[in-house]
């Protein structure tokens, strides 16, 4: 059987070819999965060269027509698929940040082409130019982190590059996430009186003071109903939260969803402080004469606190109304100030999560039993409660070491 050569002369191994037309060489082999594949180079050296890598990759279990050919946005759609055990309202939020971070940039390059070092660029410019906190770029490593892995796992690629990258970024800007900070007590105290007492804003407090009062999460807050609440045991059964998030089809539309606690420590009976139970009683009255709340989310209605058109608060919508108070007591206490010749007690911008975290603080500062305060606060792991919520402030730590002074034996 004659040798097959190239224009040089140069014998061809089997499935090399050589194109009199262009020049170019090409080498036809199969798969893994039996399907006939094709590389090219403009040089036999060259496609030799790229044969070696094949069979070397081939004898590691690579894939690497996959890993040449789909998109990074490819293997994020892969990997959600096999995701059936995540909530809606999870699945959603990875949606949400892969398409508003991920999709249009990094999700666009070829899975082979990614590097740790893009992915430090990228990181990078998301937080230095874009201005992103850590926090959220937590929430993208999140997702992106594992969409590699399972290039990793599926031996389209040989290493995650996304491996050690938000770690690099979050230790060059600061080293820790940005740390919520309870309201004091002077702060608190402010605050509530305000609202209490202001009629642009009264019809705010008692659903801020459920959330002081109850330490619940916003979704747990807004999705409460009379039917959770017993004003004769003076109990509220936490079952349940609403979440407000993006549909699955392509609407763009929001809209709320019932979802059950993470863990089974989510579900739990809170007792109501007497102010508390004196504010729900007397919204309980209000809302007898006016009508109870009617809209109807995956079966359930009675709603306690709604908006102005009797649907739930939407946590966005809450969080400008606090901005919007916080601001203007701000501005009216500066004024208030300094006619009476007094330091102003200026309230920090804050988020409808920060009332959670007073509440664990107070509740931290007179409690000394930790499972009382994980229970209350709904968390499956101790650890929680205390390293992310307890706060040691300085007043608190002044007194415990003056009563602690109090009852040592020191001479």
């Amino acid at each position: 059987m004659a040798c097959r050569k190239d224009g040089k002369g140069r014998v061809l191994r089997r499935g090399e070819n050589y194109r009199k037309a262009d020049g170019r060489y090409s080498y036809v082999y199969r798969d893994a999965m039996g399907v006939k594949r094709t590389i090219y180079a403009k040089s036999l050296t060259v496609l030799r060269e790229k044969e070696e890598t094949l069979v070397r990759d081939q004898m590691d279990g690579l894939n690497v027509y996959v890993a040449g050919k789909a998109d990074v946005n490819f293997l994020f759609d892969r990997y959600i698929s096999t995701k059936t055990e995540l909530r809606s309202t999870t699945k959603s939020n990875y949606f949400y940040v892969w398409n508003h971070f991920i999709r249009d940039t990094l999700g666009k390059r070829r899975i082979k082409d990614v590097r740790y070092s893009d992915v430090l660029f990228f990181y990078n410019d998301l937080v230095t130019n874009q201005g992103l906190q850590i926090n959220t770029l937590e929430s993208i490593n999140t997702v992106l982190r594992p969409t590699f892995q399972l290039a990793v796992r599926d031996d389209i690629i040989r290493k995650n590059p996304v491996d050690g990258a938000y770690c690099e970024i979050k230790k060059r800007n600061g080293g820790s996430r940005k740390t919520r900070r309870a309201l004091t007590v002077e702060q608190q105290r402010e605050l509530m009186d305000y609202v209490a007492n202001n009629p642009c804003f009264y019809h705010w407090y008692p659903f801020f003071l459920f959330l002081l009062a109850t330490g619940c999460r916003i979704g747990e807050a807004i999705g409460i109903r009379w039917d959770d609440i017993d004003l004769e045991r003076r109990v509220i059964n936490i079952n349940h939260s609403l979440t407000y998030y993006q549909r699955s089809d392509d609407s763009f539309r929001c809209e709320f969803r019932v979802s059950l606690p993470k863990t089974e420590a989510g579900v739990r009976l809170i007792p109501m402080m007497p102010q508390l139970y004196e504010v729900l009683k007397d919204e309980y009255d209000r809302q007898t004469k006016e009508g109870f709340c009617e809209t109807n989310i995956d079966g359930m209605t009675n709603f306690v606190f709604t908006n102005r058109f009797g649907n739930p608060h939407n946590p966005a919508a809450v969080n400008r109304a606090i901005k919007r108070i916080v601001d203007t007591h701000n501005a009216e206490e500066e004024v208030e100030a300094k006619k009476k010749r007094r330091d102003p007690i200026i309230i920090p911008r804050f988020s409808c999560h920060i009332f959670r975290h007073t509440f664990a603080s107070r509740f931290c500062e007179n409690e000394t039993n930790i499972k009382v305060i994980q229970e209350v606060m709904g968390h499956a792991d101790v650890s929680t409660t205390m390293n992310i919520y307890a706060e040691a402030n300085p007043e608190v730590t002044r007194a415990s070491i003056e009563k602690l002074a109090k009852n040592m034996d020191i001479l």
